[in-house]
């Protein structure tokens, strides 16, 4: 028998969070298409429950403009021996855009976004953006353990 899946309290969802990791960053597509999909590092600022992801822009990239389509973001992970998850879903905002830069600015101070090299140039050469995502949804989940 399976472990029943229940939803984290906000407080163990920031706290399975912290202040960054990694996790899948999706791109919806057209009805043909499947959705782009590209694991990324992120930060994550508690106090506004914002997640901040620096991505790799420019054409090669394959995600064409990050900000024109809706996104779902998940990270998972044990912690105290259970399957942790967080689902995040929204749209990105490039945090240049001057009505979000300065809250951007103190979000960016409270997050730790870990630096994962990935790609086949060396880092300096790539085009890098800071984007924001206010999730329009969120949901946190937890296994249950089996009782017996």
């Amino acid at each position: 028998m399976a472990p029943d899946v229940i939803q984290l309290g906000n407080d163990e969802r920031d706290e399975f969070l912290g202040t960054g990791g990694t996790g899948v960053l999706s791109f919806a597509a057209d009805a043909n298409d499947p959705p782009h999909s590209v694991p990324v590092s992120y930060g994550y600022d508690a106090a506004d429950e914002t997640f901040y992801f620096r991505l790799a822009t420019g054409a090669d990239s394959g995600k064409g403009d990050p900000t024109d389509r809706p996104v779902s973001f998940v990270t998972y992970g044990q912690r105290q021996g259970r399957w942790n998850s967080v689902v995040a879903e929204g749209r990105l905002v490039v945090t240049t855009d001057e009505d979000v830069a300065l809250e951007t600015l103190q979000g960016l101070e409270r997050v730790h976004i870990p630096f994962v090299e990935i790609f086949g140039a060396p880092p300096d050469a790539i085009d890098f953006e800071f984007f924001r995502l206010d999730p329009a949804d969120l949901t946190a989940r937890t296994e249950q353990p089996v009782r017996r």
